[in-house]
């Protein structure tokens, strides 16, 4: 799954592709270099990011899909927490719904999410994208989370929705410690127990990024190119256990990280 960010403000790539031709040419170019799904967000969830209004959301990221859509041969996710910007963005050419907010946000998602009949990925997050990564703790961090996502997962299928449409996602820096997001990666096999597809999303994060750093106090620039390595050491550590999707921004280097890892584990 290739990211592209229409927003002003996403940690890693906020403003690169916030004009249209900008974001098309990226999109073609993430096709190009492998990407299965291209997932496009008009709102930032990095650690303390405020809302944008859903008119704003949906006037970033609804012209670019109605143009993608007529032009790339893959799915394109809508990345949102609000039911009428999924339903815009359906509208316009999505074919699929990923909700970081787990149809919590937004209770009518899981109406869009059975009218449309559409796949969603349902995420784990503590709170929301501005409380998030206030002191999260766990007693138990693997069983709360599957409890978490099986809680989820039952409600949505008791109201409609097809068990066969759900993917699930642990939340990768979504109200996680450094030690949280290891263990989910050493432990994604345990996931195996909900019986559905599992996305991944480590891609150039806080907790790559600060172990890169050392002491240093200092943030690293999510652009430089030892980011990019530690995320495929990332990618590689899920794909070995587990992971059915990964989203990433870098999509060539992926593919070529997951053609040597599934050449592994099928050797």
């Amino acid at each position: 799954m290739g990211i592209l960010n229409v927003t002003p403000d996403s940690f890693s790539d906020g403003g690169l592709f916030f004009s249209p031709d900008k974001a098309l040419r990226q999109a073609e170019k993430l096709v190009r270099d492998g990407a299965d799904i291209i997932d496009i967000g008009g709102e930032s969830t990095r650690p303390f990011s405020e809302a944008v209004p859903a008119e704003e959301e949906i006037r970033r990221v609804v012209p670019i899909i109605e143009n993608l859509a007529r032009r790339i041969p893959v799915p394109i996710s809508i990345d949102t927490t609000k039911a009428i910007v999924a339903r815009a963005a359906l509208d316009a050419g999505a074919a699929l719904v990923n909700d970081v907010g787990a149809f919590r946000l937004d209770p009518e998602m899981v109406d869009i999410a059975i009218a449309y009949d559409t796949p969603v990925i349902l995420m784990h997050m503590k709170g929301t994208p501005r409380t998030m990564q206030v002191d999260p703790q766990y007693d138990d961090l693997v069983g709360e989370i599957i409890l978490f996502l099986r809680d989820i997962v039952d409600r949505a299928v008791r109201k409609g929705v097809k068990r066969s449409r759900i993917i699930v996602d642990p939340g990768i820096g979504f109200g996680k410690t450094i030690g949280h997001n290891l263990a989910l990666l050493r432990c994604l096999s345990e996931f195996e127990v909900l019986g559905l597809p599992i996305l991944v999303g480590p891609s150039r994060k806080a907790f790559i990024r600060n172990l890169l750093k050392g002491d240093s106090d200092k943030d690293i620039d999510p652009l430089l190119p030892i980011v990019e390595t530690g995320t495929q050491a990332a990618v590689a550590a899920a794909v070995l256990n587990g992971a059915h999707i990964v989203r990433v921004h870098d999509v060539a280097n992926t593919a070529a990280t997951i053609k040597i890892v599934d050449a592994v584990k099928s050797s």
